[in-house]
């Protein structure tokens, strides 16, 4: 099927809409073959995205297929026992080790998304970013107020300490940046984007739009406390 074919169904959504009113194992093994059309076209649809992010990075995830997450929900842990997720959602891996950071899609009416960064950083992670940030933040402040990064993410997100972090000073000129905890680009799509003809190229857009914050970060990291 041609790129430019591949787009996101209405049934594809429309069946999730069902799922949501009809969460339980009877109901999905009666429309197993239903659901297996609809994830299909999903699976196209991310075979299309790593095409698009193949454009401009080097991505160990083989394929599409191989990117989406298991509709079945891990409930072991959960007070929430519905067996299935409502939404389509896969993720794909940068290639080696140098390379940090990793793409997420999530498609679910009214609250699709992409996403991409860093959720949770080990400490040592955690210090070398903070610890170059403090030495020199300018790098990463002009990623963060550059016009592809504000028209697709707004802003830095990510959970943040309510106090100094250890280590450094309150006062600090950048302590703003040195409280992240997290470390997420998040940009929203709205139904009709969803829908529409070019999203996957869209999408695509907003991924490459990542690339400059991933390699500040991926130098961060591939770096020792001197910066060599």
């Amino acid at each position: 099927m041609p790129a430019s074919t591949i787009k996101i169904q209405r049934s594809n959504i429309d069946f999730l809409e069902k799922l949501k009113k009809n969460n339980n194992r009877e109901w999905f093994n009666e429309r197993k073959t239903e659901f297996l059309a609809e994830q299909a076209n999903i699976e196209n649809f991310a075979s299309t995205l790593l095409t698009e992010l193949n454009l401009h990075d080097v991505i160990e995830t083989p394929s599409g297929k191989k990117s989406l997450y298991r509709i079945y929900r891990d409930t072991r842990f959960s007070n929430d026992k519905t067996p299935y997720k409502t939404h389509w959602s896969g993720s794909f891996k940068r290639a080696g080790k140098s390379r940090r950071g990793g793409y997420y899609f999530h498609i679910e009416k009214g609250n699709t998304f992409v996403g991409g960064g860093f959720w949770g950083p080990s400490p040592a992670d955690l210090k070398l970013i903070r610890d170059d940030i403090a030495l020199d933040a300018q790098p990463l402040r002009d990623i963060l107020k550059s016009q592809d990064f504000i028209s697709s993410f707004g802003q830095l997100k990510g959970e943040q300490l309510k106090t100094t972090p250890k280590g450094f000073e309150a006062e600090h000129p950048d302590i703003d940046l040195l409280r992240f905890k997290q470390f997420l680009l998040v940009k929203k799509f709205d139904d009709e984007a969803l829908l529409s003809d070019n999203f996957v190229q869209q999408m695509g857009k907003a991924f490459r739009n990542m690339r400059p914050f991933f390699d500040y970060m991926s130098s961060v990291l591939s770096s020792d406390a001197n910066g060599e």
